[in-house]
């Protein structure tokens, strides 16, 4: 089974989609800066940040109607508060995307990032998994019941 970002970059002509006039001219900064926001690890290198934005520009791309909503999404932010949404401390960010978390734009960012960022094998690197095991036999023999992060169990015997 092939991961989506390695699908994603493997059926890409490694070209940037054509930019949109529906879209902000730094879009793919804005996203970064969303992405970031939602799905904060300080251990992430900014790679998975980026293909996932693009990834969501190229997704959006298929449709006007995607491009649109995307493109005024991120362009709204900026109008919550009195200053650009890039310009936010962290927790005022955060604060910013906790208002528009129900909107069609946020959860188009969300469900995409879910799936896309957290398939990407750097950010297996940073979060120790090894990726899937059907190639290798499985995980029976591959630390399945490798439990040494836990403490021992107590067993102790009823006697009755």
């Amino acid at each position: 089974m092939t991961d989506p970002v390695s699908a994603s970059l493997e059926s890409a002509d490694h070209t940037h989609v054509q930019p949109s006039p529906l879209l902000p001219d730094d879009a793919a900064a804005r996203l970064v800066r969303v992405i970031k926001v939602a799905f904060p690890h300080r251990a992430f290198p900014d790679g998975p940040y980026e293909r996932t934005a693009e990834h969501i520009i190229a997704t959006a791309a298929g449709s006007a109607y995607e491009t649109a909503q995307l493109g005024q999404g991120l362009v709204s932010l900026d109008a919550l508060r009195d200053r650009p949404f890039a310009d936010l401390p962290p927790e005022e960010a955060l604060a910013v995307l906790q208002q528009v978390q129900h909107t069609a734009f946020f959860q188009l960012v969300r469900s995409t990032t879910v799936v896309f960022m957290y398939s990407d094998r750097d950010v297996w690197k940073v979060l120790g998994y090894e990726g899937e095991s059907s190639d290798k036999g499985g995980y029976v023999d591959r630390g399945f019941d490798d439990l040494d992060w836990l403490p021992d169990p107590r067993i102790e015997e009823m006697s009755a």
